[in-house]
């Protein structure tokens, strides 16, 4: 499953690579760039481009092979740590619990002590 992905993600790249290659020599060997056959052939191309790029990009990413600049990363330990936390407490349609409902249920968890 693994090899079958990743030689999907490549035929992606390779698809993504010859669309831009192929908006690059519609603009070299056409003689006027700018008209509005030639415009169209290379946006189409740029466009088909994104489209294969952004699997094989977002494949990456999940992976953490990608490195993205400027975007905050939690230490492994930090990072660990919050993948090991305890789920947030739901109510019956799935919406979080608020911060002092679930004061008051942790507080009826709690062994009473018993008069004597």
């Amino acid at each position: 499953m693994k090899n079958e992905l990743r030689f999907l993600n490549f035929i992606c790249f390779v698809a993504a690579i010859l669309f831009i290659a192929l908006a690059v020599l519609n603009a070299i060997f056409s003689p006027q760039l700018l008209t509005t056959d030639n415009l169209f052939v290379t946006m189409v191309c740029m466009v088909m481009a994104l489209m294969f790029a952004v699997n094989p990009l977002l494949y990456l990413k999940s992976e953490g092979r990608l490195p993205i600049p400027f975007a905050k990363r939690l230490p492994r330990r930090e990072a660990a740590q919050l993948a090991g936390s305890t789920p947030p407490m739901l109510d019956s349609k799935g919406r979080a619990v608020p911060p002092d409902v679930r004061a008051i249920v942790a507080q009826m968890g709690q062994a009473q002590p018993k008069d004597v």
